[in-house]
């Protein structure tokens, strides 16, 4: 299934995001996480790509995995980090030989110890850069999608700045869009309104993550630029133990994604974080709003 045809048929779309984990314990509990998912018939999942291509491999044996055995369509990332053009059409080759028809091109983050980004040797520095260079090379093989961020680009805090790179992307070859995290809706439909202001007609599909541990969510917010609103703070300040902070972050989340849904958003791209618990209980809390759909279910 090719997302972008998926979203531009109007399909509501419910997705879940996970990450390599590091050792064969880990892997085997992310295939638990994601039979527990499946349940819910989400449209697809995805599965990100470690800074470098330090989980090259890893994440293209996952993505096949999961289309093979647990039979849900599954999204794989690629960034710009650390690869020349020659590396980065092998990696295409091997994901379309694995059967994957969808890719979230990115530029990626610095590896870890390095505070800015380096363009790669024939590489590339900016995530439309490498969706040209697919379109180019493969066509309409994949459906691709691309990040943008309601509060702006941590690197490009101007958001009319940072809209007309989002322009660029989708002038591409991007087919849908994915936010980044954020915690305050008006953030989000501020942005949709800018965008479709600015041409941007491609759906814009929320990402969504349930709070589940405070210190967590600081420093992924500093990392991202996103922000936590007043009320989210003063929310997990009343928490005095873990399970508290959990059933707060689902409540939020759930309420949260009510409110995007019933104003129109196409969908919403959960951050699991590779945990069941909070998603399932945000999903189940939308079972009204939800059209099912089932993709190899």
């Amino acid at each position: 299934m090719r997302i972008g045809d998926y979203l531009a048929h109007g399909n509501r779309s419910f997705s879940f995001e996970f990450f390599p984990p590091k050792t064969p314990r880990g892997v085997e509990s992310l295939f638990a996480t994601v039979a527990d998912l499946r349940e819910l018939g989400p449209s697809f999942v995805s599965v990100t790509y470690g800074a470098g291509g330090s989980t090259r491999d890893l994440t293209i044996d996952l993505v096949g995995r999961i289309k093979r055995e647990a039979g849900l369509e599954a999204m794989a990332h690629l960034t710009c980090v650390g690869h020349g053009r020659d590396d980065l059409a092998a990696i295409l080759d091997r994901l379309a030989e694995a059967g994957v028809e969808n890719i979230m091109a990115l530029r990626g983050d610095p590896p870890r110890g390095e505070t800015a980004f380096v363009r790669p040797a024939d590489g590339f520095g900016y995530g439309a850069e490498l969706i040209a260079f697919i379109r180019g090379r493969l066509g309409d093989r994949f459906s691709l999608g691309g990040a943008c961020y309601p509060e702006g680009h941590i690197e490009c805090p101007d958001k009319d700045r940072d809209l007309c790179h989002l322009q660029t992307k989708v002038a591409a070859g991007a087919d849908f869009l994915v936010t980044q995290l954020f915690f305050d809706n008006a953030q989000y439909f501020d942005f949709v309104a800018r965008a479709r202001a600015a041409g941007i007609t491609l759906p814009i599909v929320p990402g969504i993550m349930p709070v589940t541990d405070v210190a967590q969510i600081e420093r992924f917010t500093t990392m991202c630029g996103a922000t936590i609103p007043p009320r989210l703070r003063a929310l997990l300040a009343a928490c005095h133990d873990e399970t508290a902070v959990v059933e707060a972050g689902i409540a939020y989340a759930a309420e949260q994604c009510r409110d995007l849904l019933e104003r129109g958003a196409p969908g919403i791209h959960f951050y699991t974080l590779n945990k069941s618990r909070s998603t399932l209980a945000v999903m189940r809390d939308l079972d009204d709003l939800r059209v099912r759909e089932s993709v190899g279910v």
